[in-house]
């Protein structure tokens, strides 16, 4: 059996996408059936919070509550005192809801309040010695700096786990750049005992180049591809990059055993960091996607929830329900679902519908009930917005800017803007019917939004696919390749696709693709939008015979995309290779 070690931000509290993959992946069968310890690592954040591991979790050692109980109790105590930190040991369930699967996993928690540094430098030392790391440049950034200053006692703890022999050497996952610095160190320490492979859930590098320049993915998918024909890198497109802590971290990862890339795109960027990744053993790793069987009945009542909710905010009831259930980040392109619904608009008209977008994203944590409750009260929340607490953040107010301008000028389609996590009447105010919870705008919706302009997988916009909603993905998002892979040479009638980056002109030239500005972006964008919006309402169904076969297509779409054939698929056998590897300690 293997051992997996998964280094993390979310190895207790899931706070974004990394979370949702670790509940897939580790309920998977084929990763049940083959991995016999999994340990989660990662810094101890909410030292004041005493639920240390979460709902359900067991505590089995804490120096900061004065237990020291467990098989590790003494290894812990000399690492305590080795490193001057406290640590966290025992073991929480990881539960994945779309398959009702359950697993208890060791979960280790550091806390380095107060570390001595001196050890933490003598990491940082070795990390330029075998990997290159300059960590003396971004010591100043804490995002950095902590995972460094995690990496020596996680490591020294997680070597006496009993996890890795030189037989069978333990894999470890580094999720994202915050895991790097910890996998290099076991390494480092305990090379016959652990092998390493980098989780690129992105390449931040090029997340930053495609968010921050105006012509975004229309520029940079168009230039990487005349890059890649001329044999130029990033840096010889963009300019250095070492500047960027992420990037210089990253750029480490070519020093692991293998990197899983969670999109098509994520292996192009991978490549394009420089020659030496060219050589490194990159899988390409689809997210795994919900796949669960749903009753037609179900589905049309949840269906009708979304509508009652629609009808106590507006009034009158939409014939049509969409959503986009995300971050609030310029990568999401709220702007182009704007583009798309107005295109619409007339269309809906004609045809006697109206439709109602219900946009779920907020930059904050979720806002306490007695907030919801006063704003609901005093200036007909989520219908209306005030800037500023406990309201409108200063991103959020610039999204609710357009959406405002949308509502004014759309006759047959409106945007309701819910800033805020959950969606329940405990979440969401007494507007929302009783009976209304989270999973209706998954099990209910007509449509998902998903135009992201960087978005390495996507796995929220496929969620309503196993309950037969149309999802729109941008060519951009990475789960696009693998919906093209599970689709074969058919089409499905529950996918459209928009494709920004092929509808402009293909540039001659690096020089030329780096012209591409906000204006000929804007110009693709309404050309692609008219044409999604009219692919939408071919597909849309007209009765409930005709949802129910948009049910029975998306599940079978949906299973063949499930963890259990991405586990069995692809990180399992990552994983072996991995483990196959002969260790041989490379200097940078």
């Amino acid at each position: 059996m293997l051992n997996a070690i998964h280094v993390t931000h979310e190895a207790v509290y899931k706070v974004g996408g990394i979370g949702t993959v670790l509940e897939g992946l580790i309920n998977s069968r084929p990763y049940r059936d083959n991995v016999g310890r999994t340990v989660l690592v990662g810094p101890l954040f909410y030292p004041d919070n005493r639920d240390r591991l979460g709902p359900g979790a067991r505590i089995e050692y804490s120096s900061l509550d004065g237990i020291r109980g467990g098989p590790f109790a003494e290894q812990f105590r000399r690492v305590e005192a080795e490193f001057h930190v406290g640590l966290v040991y025992g073991r929480r369930p990881v539960e994945d809801l779309a398959s009702d699967r359950r697993t208890m996993c060791e979960t280790l928690l550091v806390d380095i309040r107060s570390i001595d540094r001196r050890r933490v430098n003598e990491l940082k030392g070795l990390l330029w010695e075998h990997c290159g790391l300059q960590s003396h440049r971004f010591e100043h950034i804490w995002e950095f700096e902590q995972y460094v200053q995690l990496a020596a006692p996680a490591a020294a703890a997680l070597a006496t786990l009993q996890l890795g022999t030189a037989d069978q050497p333990a894999v470890v996952f580094a999720h994202e750049f915050m895991g790097v610095p910890t996998a290099h160190a076991l390494a480092i320490r305990a090379p016959d005992r652990f092998r390493t492979l980098f989780h690129a859930h992105e390449v931040a590098t090029i997340r930053r180049i495609v968010e921050e320049h105006p012509g975004h993915d229309t520029m940079f998918y168009n230039t990487l591809t005349a890059a890649r024909a001329d044999r130029w890198d990033v840096n010889d497109v963009f300019g250095p990059q070492h500047d960027y802590f992420k990037h210089a971290v990253i750029d480490t990862t070519r020093f692991c055993d293998g990197i899983l890339a969670v999109g098509h795109h994520v292996v192009d960027e991978l490549r394009f960091l420089g020659d030496g990744f060219e050589s490194c053993d990159i899988s390409l790793a689809y997210n795994g996607v919900p796949a669960c069987k749903l009753a037609a009945a179900q589905r049309e009542t949840s269906r009708e929830h979304l509508q009652d909710y629609c009808e106590a905010l507006l009034g009158w009831r939409p014939d049509l329900v969409f959503t986009h259930v995300t971050r609030l980040a310029r990568s999401k392109a709220l702007w182009r679902d704007l583009d798309v619904l107005l295109a619409m608009d007339e269309q809906l008209g004609r045809r006697g519908q109206t439709a109602v977008l219900i946009v779920l994203s907020t930059e904050l944590p979720r806002r306490p009930l007695d907030d919801i409750l006063q704003m609901e009260s005093e200036w007909e929340w989520p219908l209306a917005h005030r800037e500023g607490g406990p309201d409108l953040t200063e991103g959020e107010a610039r999204y609710y800017q357009t959406v405002q301008a949308f509502n004014a000028r759309a006759r047959n389609a409106q945007v309701i803007y819910v800033n805020q996590f959950g969606f329940s009447r405990h979440t969401c105010g007494r507007r929302v019917p009783a009976q209304v919870e989270f999973m209706d705008l998954r099990r209910g919706s007509d449509v998902e939004f998903g135009l992201s302009l960087y978005e390495p997988f996507g796995i929220s916009l496929l969620e309503p696919l196993t309950f037969g909603g149309i999802c729109v993905p941008s060519t951009s998002c990475g789960c696009a390749g693998f919906l093209r892979q599970a689709m074969g040479s058919r089409d499905s009638p529950n996918i459209v696709f928009a494709d920004f980056v092929r509808g402009m002109r293909a540039p001659a030239s690096v020089k030329e693709g780096l012209a591409i500005g906000r204006d000929d972006r804007r110009a693709v964008e309404r050309e692609v939008a008219a044409s999604v919006a009219r692919r939408i309402l071919e597909r849309l169904p007209k009765d409930p015979a005709g949802r129910r076969r948009l049910l029975e297509s998306g599940f079978e779409l949906a299973a063949k995309m499930s963890w259990d054939v991405v586990a069995e698929r692809a990180i399992l056998p990552a994983m072996r290779r991995a483990g196959a590897q002969r260790r041989v300690l490379r200097l940078a």
